[in-house]
């Protein structure tokens, strides 16, 4: 899916402060590398598609938000590519940060982003800074141990763990948080109720995930294969099937567009969510899943 340019300036905006003088050549470059060239982007396309729908009237919070959340992820998938997790080789058609560099700046590179996403969430606020807090409380939890990224990480590391929990830790909590923080971002009275269309959008992706980990093709997804087999972690697909899989993701997609709020944009919303999910898990690779 091509890029949009509004998101990666936001992300190069976002990154900045950890370019200055001052900062370890290679760290900065870690970063850079670990952020740019980014993946799907679908959390941020999220986040900003929210924000469309709901009137934003403070776009450099709008893009303050979205970036926080993808330097969040990608911070993730930098610890989560590490020797003591998946010890993955590649990300994104590329040698993982690790690889690229070292263990120790990969383990500095993903501190440093969590960091660089809430000074730019702090940042981007000057224009609106009632709109802080809650985004704050929004995107803390959604990284937190008590159900954000960082649980859903540790469930690996437990001799046994919930499907579903795991997968809304891992997973869905930063899809929730980016609807979410899209609403509060223009100051939406009630942005607990965009939470639904992220959970279940979080959810088709990481079940489309799971099967694009066992039928996918290395060289087309940009990272290894059938890490869920040879790790023992939860999969939809082994506990469900194939086809059972296929179906749930069928599911949730539909689920979440009918979840969306009214809004003033609600069909063009509807309209995103449905080809985010086409990119997800396009026909093709349905059929020969």
């Amino acid at each position: 899916m091509k890029s949009d340019p509004r998101i990666e300036q936001a992300l190069g905006r976002a990154i900045e402060p950890g370019e200055l003088s001052g900062c370890p050549p290679r760290l900065a470059a870690a970063i850079r590398y670990a952020v740019f060239p980014g993946g799907a982007r679908i959390r941020p396309r999220i986040c900003l598609a929210v924000a469309q729908a709901c009137g934003e009237d403070h776009p450099g919070v709008v893009d303050a938000a979205l970036a926080s959340i993808e330097l969040l992820h990608c911070a993730s998938l930098v610890h989560d590519d590490l020797p003591c997790f998946d010890d993955a080789a590649t990300r994104r058609g590329k040698p993982s940060v690790h690889r690229a560099y070292d263990e120790r700046l990969a383990v500095l590179a993903g501190d440093a982003m969590i960091v660089l996403a809430l000074e730019s969430l702090a940042d981007g606020c000057a224009a609106a800074p009632a709109r802080l807090p809650a985004l704050l409380r929004i995107i803390g939890r959604a990284v937190g141990t008590a159900g954000g990224i960082v649980a859903g990480q540790a469930w690996e590391c437990e001799p046994r763990s919930v499907l579903a929990q795991y997968q809304q830790a891992k997973t869905g909590s930063l899809f929730a948080a980016a609807t979410m923080a899209g609403a509060a971002a223009t100051g939406a009275a009630d942005a607990q109720a965009w939470s639904l269309l992220g959970e279940r959008i979080g959810e088709a992706y990481q079940v489309a995930d799971d099967i694009l980990d066992v039928a996918g093709n290395a060289s087309e997804i940009g990272k290894p294969v059938g890490r869920d087999a040879a790790l023992g972690r939860p999969s939809a697909v082994a506990q469900l099937g194939m086809a059972g899989a296929i179906a749930l993701v069928q599911r949730l997609v539909s689920e979440a567009a009918a979840s969306v709020p009214d809004c003033l944009g609600i069909d063009a919303l509807r309209a995103v969510i449905r080809a985010q999910a086409e990119a997800l898990l396009p026909r093709d690779r349905l059929q020969a899943a």
